[in-house]
């Protein structure tokens, strides 16, 4: 099968809202989700939550297991897989030469995420996705059905991996401390010890809705909203409706509502929760093409800043992580063992607020983010255009 039959080419028109949109709102989580991983000193739960924290955090625990953990990843996935197709349509050659781009793509990618990790995060998620890229290029010729097939049939691996994590956790306890080295060159080697254990998980964990962002893209709806109403309305609310039923029950344990609970009941809650957080991904996906939808005649200045944002992902991405490192960590700002989880959320909420206004300031300028200059000189062996 020739990709010219499963990569539709892209027509020559304004850059999409709905991608770079769904994208920037997504750093949002991406921030909620990672900001309270870098705090120290703590019991924690599944999640990684402080377990010990006060009425406000506990709730802010809650809402942001319900609505944020384990449904960003997967939504950072889906609109991964989304944007390997696009990327691959915009190529004009045949599907050896875009194949040969996609992985030398992927490889940079890697590189990057080992650079974010022993600099910055063990959380790191953009070796996973390079990894992904290298594995799984020549998915982009499988046909829709294959997709659909291999991705329900790689539910049961996935459903099996947070099992045995959620049994690891019930019985050893939440993770804790992750950011606690006391020096640098300590850090670096805890952060990739971690990480070197992480990112094969991710890999497992994403690709269920790479794949679905891979068979979403060969019909567009994000690029051209107005014509796929009837799928994006009932995606967006069976998706963020079954995340949120699936996320209360874990969401009510991490946040100390019930307590005493046996690991036969609360590994099954983090199954669950882990689970429909892949629809809660798409599902917010799908929202955000429906608010594009609605914008895309006149968007207003918030929606035109969270796109650039959006468009500038990889850099507003790494630079959470540089904010984070100089408030938290103890050899830098030390404040991760003073603070708790609704304060280093609130720090997430503003480090994510000061990207988008960098992402629409350099959209004014006419200019790309810094890492996107970087990645695309690496890929393409030219000098990258704003």
């Amino acid at each position: 099968m020739s990709v010219s039959s499963t990569v539709p080419r892209q027509a020559a028109h304004r850059r999409s809202l709905a991608p770079d949109l769904a994208r920037g709102a997504m750093l949002l989580m991406i921030a909620l989700a990672h900001a309270h991983m870098y705090l120290t000193g703590h019991e924690t739960g599944f999640r990684g939550y402080d377990v010990e924290g006060g009425p406000l955090d506990l709730v802010v625990t809650g809402v942001q297991v319900t609505l944020v953990d384990g449904r960003a990843m997967p939504m950072f996935a889906a609109l991964f897989g989304y944007g390997f197709v696009q990327l691959a349509a915009k190529q004009a050659g045949a599907w050896p030469r875009t194949r040969r781009l996609l992985r030398r793509r992927s490889r940079w990618l890697l590189v990057f995420g080992f650079c974010h990790a022993a600099l910055l995060f063990f959380g790191d998620i953009l070796a996973a996705y390079g990894l992904a890229g290298l594995l799984l290029a020549g998915v982009l010729r499988w046909r829709d059905r294959t997709l659909l097939v291999f991705a329900s049939a790689w539910l049961v691996l996935h459903g099996t991996v947070i099992a045995l994590t959620g049994v690891q956790i019930a019985t050893h306890g939440g993770p804790a401390d992750a950011m606690a080295a006391a020096d640098p060159l300590s850090a670096v080697g805890a952060r990739l010890a971690m990480w070197g254990i992480l990112t094969p998980m991710y890999v497992v964990e994403l690709l269920v809705p790479f794949l679905i962002g891979v068979w979403a893209a060969r019909r567009r709806p994000l690029d051209e909203p107005h014509r796929y109403l009837a799928l994006l309305r009932p995606t967006a609310v069976v998706g963020i409706g079954l995340a949120v039923a699936g996320g209360l029950t874990l969401a009510l344990l991490d946040a100390q509502v019930w307590t005493g609970v046996p690991a036969a009941v609360a590994v099954p809650a983090y199954v669950l929760h882990g689970l429909t957080g892949l629809a809660g991904g798409v599902g917010y996906a799908a929202l955000m093409g429906l608010v594009a939808q609605r914008a895309e005649a006149a968007p207003g200045p918030v929606v035109v800043a969270v796109a650039a944002c959006g468009q500038r992902s990889l850099t507003c991405y790494l630079l959470q992580s540089v904010v984070f490192v100089a408030v938290f960590v103890p050899y830098a700002g030390g404040l991760g063992a003073e603070l708790g989880t609704a304060a280093a959320s609130g720090i997430a909420v503003v480090t994510w607020l000061a990207t988008v206004v960098l992402a629409d300031r350099l959209r004014r300028g006419g200019r790309t983010g810094p890492a996107e200059r970087v990645l695309r000189r690496l890929t393409y062996g030219t000098p990258p255009r704003a």
